[in-house]
């Protein structure tokens, strides 16, 4: 495990499954939301943020935090490890809820309110998105993939971590 990709619906724990691998493993971490956003709450320009990711993804070790369907066949040809944070759609929308007004890592603004348009793509995300996740995995049947239906399955692979 030398290049991985946490990918999952918003709220579902990436970046703070994330923040742990990167603890367990001492693989650089990089998080997408941080890459490609302002903290005017702007992007950078797609194809400046696709040569970013591309330059990222000629590095011999990483952990790339962040979901991106537009960009997600780059990482899963570069990759030799998959983490999907497959969470029922509640957990993810408290989740999100719940970070309102705190700073975090991986992004760079603190958010101040609930986003009407980004809590509909959540809920949304399991019939539009989650679907074209799994077709993009299946692509990569060498890939080293784990999928995570709770919380406690990820801690626990991360506490199997600790062990080894």
């Amino acid at each position: 495990m030398k290049r991985v990709i946490v990918i999952g619906c918003p709220g579902s724990g990436k970046s703070t499954f994330s923040r742990a691998l990167h603890e367990k493993t001492g693989l650089p971490l990089h998080h997408l939301d941080m890459m490609l956003w302002k903290s005017d709450k702007t992007t950078i320009e797609k194809t400046i943020f696709r040569e970013k990711l591309a330059k990222l993804l000629e590095k011999d070790e990483w952990i790339i935090d962040g979901n991106y369907g537009s960009t997600m066949e780059m990482r899963l040809a570069s990759c030799d490890t998959v983490f999907f944070l497959d969470l029922p759609t509640e957990i993810c929308l408290d989740s999100v809820r719940s970070r309102i007004g705190k700073k975090r890592e991986d992004i760079p603004w603190i958010e101040t309110k609930e986003d009407a348009e980004f809590m509909e793509f959540i809920r949304k995300y399991n019939t539009d998105q989650r679907p074209l996740v799994l077709e993009r995995l299946a692509k990569y049947p060498d890939r080293e993939i784990h999928i995570f239906k709770t919380r406690k399955e990820a801690d626990a692979y991360l506490m199997s971590l600790a062990r080894k």
